[in-house]
Parts: C-alpha cells; sequence; structure tokens
C-alpha cells in the first residue's frame, strides 16, 4: 500500500496525525507514541474520485444531460425543468467533489509542511516546492486540455489549475503564518510583562517578602507562555476562517447580475468584469462558446475550501485529540454548516440562483419561497462559481464522510484498499479516469449508441448516446475494476521516490 496521501488537490501526508502535532502549541503531548496513521483523508479522497468518475461517466456516454436542471449550474441560469431522478442524484453528489479535493489540498499543505519540517526543509525550500508543485499542475492542465480538446481550446481549466494555484497560495499563507505566530507570541509577552510589570508593587499584597522556588518559577513561565502561543495560534485560526468567508462571499459581489435572474434581456446582458481573459480567469467563470480559453473553475472563487482546509488541519494538529473526540468533532462543525444552508434557503441568502428557478414546481406555488416548492428546488445548487449555500452544503456533506471514516476502526479502514489506492495516487487516476472513460465511451457509443438528443460534452451536435442506466453503472464499475490495479501499482512506484521527486506529484 502506498504511504503517501498525494493527489491533484493535496500534497503527501507521510506521518500519523498524532505525531504531528506542533512542540509551540498548547496541551501538546511530547511524548506520544506513535500511533496507526490516519486513513479518513485518503479514504474520503478516492470516494470523491469514484463519485467524480459517475459524472465523468455519464458524459463519456452521452447518458443524460449535465447538470440538475438540464443547464449548467451557473450564475444567474434559469432552471426551467428538473433531471430525471438518477441523474439529479448523482449529479448533487459529485458536487462534493471539487470542494473536497480543495478541502484537502489546504489540509495537505500543512501535514506537508511539517512533515517536510522535520527532515530538515527550511521556509525558502518549501516556498520553492510549492511554486514547482503549481507550475508542473498548470503545465498539466495545458497538456492534458489540448489533448483531450484536439487543440481546439488552448487552455482548458476543469479544475486543476484553480487546484494549483489555490495549493500556492494556501502553502505560503501557511509559512507566513507559522512564522508570524512565533512573532506574534513574543509579542504579546512582551506586551502582557509590561502591563503586569507596570500593575505591580514593589511587594505582595501582604508585604512579605518570598521569593519562588525555581520549580514555581519554570512552571509558572512554562504556562504563561503555553498561554501566549495559545492566543497567537487563535488569532491565526480567527483571520484563516475570516479570509475563508470573505473568499467564499466575494463570488457573490462579483457576480455579473448579483445572483438575480434578470427579466429584461438588456440589463442581464451587461457586465462587470475585465473583458481580458488573463485577468478574468482568475476570479470569473469562462465558458463561452468557440472561446479558446475556457475557465470552470476560477481559482480565487475556490480559496475559501483551501482555507478551511489549512484550518482544519492547525486544529488536528495541535494535539493528539482521541477517534470520538474527533469524529463528534466533524459531526458537530458539519451541523454548523448545514444549518448555514438551510439559513440560505429560508432566508434566501448567499444564493446565485435568486429568480433562476422557474420550473413547474415553482409556477404551481407563485407566493412560495422558490427553494421549498419542492426537494430538487431546496438542493439544487449553483457551482459556477460556487455561491454560499454551495459552500455550505458541500462542506457539511464532505465533513459528514470524515466523520464517517474517523470513526472506522483503523483494521476496517485498511481493508477499504479500492479507496486507499485511488486516494494516495488521485492526479494519476484523475488523468488515467478522463482518459479511458471518453476513450472507451467513444467505442461504446460508436458500436451501441442511439439517438438520445443528448449534446456531446465535446460537439453539442453529436447526439448519439447510451442512456440505458444499467449500462451506464456497469461501464462506471468496470472501468474503475480496470483502474484499481493500475494506480495501486503507480502508488507503489511514487512511494519508492524521493520526499522532492516530481513523480508525488501526481
Amino acid at each position: 500500500m502506498p504511504n503517501q496521501n498525494e493527489n491533484p488537490s493535496a500534497p503527501p501526508v507521510n506521518d500519523d496525525i498524532s505525531a504531528q502535532t506542533s512542540d509551540r502549541r498548547p496541551d501538546v503531548g511530547r511524548n506520544v507514541g506513535k500511533e496507526a496513521r490516519a486513513l479518513a483523508p485518503d479514504l474520503l479522497r478516492g470516494l470523491l474520485m469514484m463519485i467524480m468518475a459517475l459524472d465523468h461517466a455519464a458524459l463519456g456516454l452521452h447518458t443524460w444531460q449535465h447538470g440538475t436542471g438540464r443547464v449548467q449550474e451557473a450564475d444567474g441560469q434559469v432552471v426551467r425543468s428538473w433531471n430525471f431522478t438518477t441523474a439529479y442524484v448523482v449529479r448533487t453528489l459529485t458536487h462534493l467533489c471539487a470542494p473536497g479535493f480543495t478541502f484537502l489540498l489546504g489540509m495537505g499543505v500543512v501535514y506537508l509542511g511539517r512533515s517536510r519540517t522535520r527532515l530538515g526543509w527550511g521556509p525558502k525550500r518549501l516556498a520553492r516546492y510549492f511554486v514547482v508543485r503549481c507550475l508542473v499542475l498548470t503545465l498539466v492542465t495545458v497538456v492534458f486540455g489540448l489533448v483531450i480538446t484536439r487543440g481546439t481550446i488552448w487552455f482548458l481549466n476543469i479544475v486543476l489549475f484553480a487546484l494549483a494555484v489555490d495549493y500556492l497560495f494556501a502553502g505560503l499563507l501557511w509559512l507566513a503564518l507559522d512564522k508570524t505566530e512565533e512573532l506574534l507570541s513574543r509579542s504579546i509577552a512582551r506586551w502582557t510583562k509590561g502591563r503586569i510589570d507596570d500593575a505591580s508593587p514593589d511587594s505582595d499584597e501582604q508585604g512579605i517578602t518570598q521569593p519562588l522556588l525555581p520549580e514555581t518559577e519554570a512552571a509558572r513561565d512554562a504556562q504563561t507562555a503555553s498561554y501566549h502561543e495559545c492566543m497567537s495560534w487563535s488569532l491565526g485560526n480567527a483571520l484563516l476562517l475570516v479570509l475563508a468567508l470573505v473568499a467564499i462571499f466575494w463570488n457573490i459581489w462579483l457576480s455579473e447580475h448579483g445572483g438575480v435572474c434578470k427579466q429584461a434581456p438588456a440589463a442581464a446582458a451587461q457586465t462587470t468584469s475585465p473583458s481580458n481573459p488573463f485577468l478574468r480567469v482568475w476570479f470569473w467563470v469562462m465558458m463561452e462558446p468557440g472561446s479558446r480559453v475556457i475557465s470552470g473553475f476560477p481559482p480565487m472563487a475556490w480559496l475559501s475550501f483551501a482555507l478551511l482546509g489549512v484550518l482544519y488541519a492547525r486544529i488536528m494538529t495541535a494535539r493528539p485529540w482521541t477517534r470520538r473526540v474527533r469524529t463528534l468533532g466533524h459531526v458537530c462543525a458539519a451541523m454548523l454548516f448545514l444549518t448555514l444552508f438551510v439559513v440560505t434557503r429560508l432566508a434566501r441568502f448567499g444564493n446565485l440562483s435568486e429568480g433562476c428557478l422557474q420550473t413547474p414546481d415553482q409556477e404551481a406555488r407563485p407566493a412560495l419561497n422558490p427553494y421549498l416548492a419542492s426537494a430538487k428546488s431546496f438542493f439544487y445548487l449553483v457551482k459556477y462559481p460556487p455561491d454560499v449555500a454551495f459552500f455550505a452544503l458541500t462542506m457539511a456533506g464532505n465533513l459528514v464522510l470524515l466523520a464517517v471514516f474517523t470513526a472506522l476502526p483503523p483494521a476496517v479502514c485498511g481493508r477499504l484498499t479500492m479507496l486507499l489506492d485511488f486516494g494516495t495516487s488521485a492526479l494519476f487516476f484523475y488523468m488515467a479516469h478522463m482518459v479511458a472513460l471518453f476513450a472507451l465511451g467513444d467505442v461504446a457509443v460508436a458500436w451501441f449508441g442511439r439517438e438520445t438528443g443528448v449534446p456531446g460534452p465535446m460537439d453539442p451536435e453529436d447526439t448519439k448516446g447510451i442512456d440505458d442506466l444499467r449500462v451506464y453503472f456497469v461501464f462506471w464499475a468496470a472501468v474503475m475494476l480496470v483502474l484499481w490495479p493500475v494506480c495501486r501499482a503507480y502508488g507503489r512506484f511514487k512511494s519508492s521516490k524521493g520526499p522532492d521527486s516530481v513523480w508525488r506529484f501526481f
């Protein structure tokens, strides 16, 4: 079994969580024995890979129209009908993937940073590693896009470029926080000492001079230092949380239409984003037909998930939490995000689909909150770019899955070898499954397809496909079984390489 935690969204995790606690954090067990490696992130990543493949298998076979509303789940996109139930459920499940990968990316940055620091890497070497990995993923994005579109699209960002940029940003931010926390802790100590010196009289309250024993004074100093470190660590976490919220809300603030479907076409046609693609690619979705640059995942639009991953990993590495505490923590965090999602629906707040749901469900209940007209309306999410509702529900789902995997005994986790093999070679899986699904899908459609009216992902005029759900699921399962030993072999190959090998990027 590969012992690295690498994928398109997260760097390697070489050690168990308890071993990665920091000596600078309060209440850290200094003499904690080596425990079994935490497998929950690997299992989650592997499961998300398989769920993502469900979505791509439907594209490869032209099984159904892409999207829960038979159109792109985009800012200001009118939805007039719903996809059939299986397609709706599969597509909704796949919404967990991109947020989960980006969240795991931020988590992996912290684990990698601590692991490499113990190997003697300094901040400059870590920063260089983050930059190189970002450049490699960007190069893979360009080459992969040219290959899969046969040169018709010069830059196809279908997630890897966003992961690359967010990885670099999260890595540099973690380095900055790690450095400034030490400075902040010392500043708090000096400020506190100055306040105490100014407020303390020359003698104690009883007027009795009683020098502290050396052991007592050392214990007091250690407790004070621990308090200062806790303060600086907490301030860093608060900053990450604020930045994550700002990063998701700027998708609302930068919306072309304010997240509202306009009635007047002229008003909807107005644009406020830059026309230059090199400026737009960072914050805005670029899906114009005929364009040579296609970007469905603007890096800055997805940054909030990476920042939450950094915050999550800082908390998880602060002390050796028990499995029960970790499980309950995941459940509580998931409930908070689920509550936020319900608020977005009931208060019609944080959505990029206001006035966009115009299905028969809304027509039958015109006076009702459109998100409450049906279950499909309630769970409809805007992904391009993610709005607050998408952010809240997908984070809740990923945290629930992490809670489930965390609650499993390590012996049970170790038996889920397919998920572990996919989760520890995820970038390799991503590229291999795309090639396999679309290449084999083209062959299957050519031999067994019929006219379905579902446009192809690369050629909208190609409406031939396979819409039999039994064939669809068998096709997906067969490709997963074929890729399993291949990914397992690659994982073993990768684990034999050095810590700075380019093969570990995949």
